[in-house]
C-alpha cells in the first residue's frame, strides 16, 4: 500500500530544469491567464508540478522562490475532509546539491514552514506531496504556528469560501539585508514571508507581508504593487487590476 502511495504522488509532479525562464509546461493552469511570470534574477531556478499546486525552486536559497496555487470553494471543501499526514520528505527530483535535507531543519530552531499549505489539498496525493521540502522554508515556530497560520492562511481560506469563482495565490520568502543560513546544505532563513490574493472575478490583489519572527504583528494587507517594489518580481504580469 506504501509503494502505490509513493507512486501515486510522485507521477503527479513534473519538474523542468531551467535557464532564465521557467516554463511549467504541465500546470499551466494554475497560472492566471496561463502566464508564468518572468523570474530572471535568480540563479539555479527549476519548476516543479504538483497535483495541486507549483513551485518555482531556487537551488541557491533550498527553498521556493515562490509558490502558486488556483484555489475555489469546491477546492476547499474537499481539503477539510483529507488527514494531514505530517510526513515531511527531501525532494529527489531535486539534483542533491540544490535542495534542502530533513538533517538542515534538525535541531535549528526553525519549522518547516509549508508555502502551499497543508490545510489547501483537496486529495491524500495532494496532501504528501505537500510535505516535500521544496514547498518549505525555514519559519519562526511561533509565526509559523501563530499568525501566519491564524491570519494570513485562515483569512486567505475565508476569502477564497466566500469568493464566486477560482482565486490565485502565490507565497513565497524574501530575503532582505544579512540572512541566516540553517545546516549543512545551507538553506536561507528567509527575513520576511508574503502571500498574494488575486481574484479575476473582482480583478483585485492584495498581499500579506510579516516579518519572519515569533513576535511578529500582523498588518493590514500591502499592494500588489507595494509587494512587486519589495520581491521584485512581478508575479502577475498582464492581468488586469483595478485601484
Amino acid at each position: 500500500m506504501k509503494k502505490n502511495l509513493f507512486a501515486i504522488f510522485l507521477a503527479g509532479l513534473t519538474l523542468i530544469p531551467l535557464g532564465a525562464q521557467a516554463a511549467f509546461d504541465a500546470c499551466l493552469g494554475y497560472f492566471p491567464g496561463k502566464v508564468v511570470p518572468k523570474v530572471t534574477h535568480k540563479v539555479k531556478l527549476r519548476d516543479i508540478c504538483f497535483d495541486s499546486f507549483a513551485v518555482l525552486h531556487s537551488g541557491e536559497t533550498k527553498t521556493p522562490v515562490y509558490t502558486v496555487e488556483k484555489l475555489n470553494r469546491a477546492h476547499l471543501a474537499k481539503a477539510k475532509g483529507i488527514e494531514r499526514t505530517n510526513k515531511f520528505y527531501e525532494e529527489a527530483r531535486l539534483p542533491m546539491a540544490e535542495r534542502a535535507t530533513l538533517k538542515d531543519y534538525n535541531g535549528s530552531g526553525y519549522d518547516r514552514g509549508h508555502q502551499a499549505p497543508a490545510g489547501d489539498m483537496p486529495t491524500p496525493a495532494a496532501m504528501a506531496q505537500s510535505f516535500s521540502l521544496a514547498n518549505m522554508v525555514p519559519q519562526s515556530p511561533e509565526n509559523n504556528r501563530g499568525a501566519w497560520a491564524r491570519r494570513v492562511e485562515a483569512a486567505t481560506r475565508h476569502y477564497v469560501e466566500r469568493a464566486k469563482g477560482d482565486v490565485y495565490v502565490f507565497t513565497g520568502p524574501a530575503f532582505k539585508g544579512s540572512v541566516k543560513k540553517i545546516g549543512r546544505g545551507r538553506v536561507w532563513v528567509p527575513t520576511h514571508l508574503f502571500k498574494l490574493v488575486y481574484d479575476p472575478n473582482t480583478q483585485r490583489a492584495w498581499a500579506y507581508w510579516l516579518e519572519n519572527t515569533d513576535d511578529v504583528k500582523v498588518t493590514k494587507p500591502i499592494s500588489y504593487r507595494e509587494l512587486v517594489n519589495r520581491i521584485g518580481i512581478e508575479l502577475l504580469p498582464s492581468v488586469p487590476l483595478k485601484g
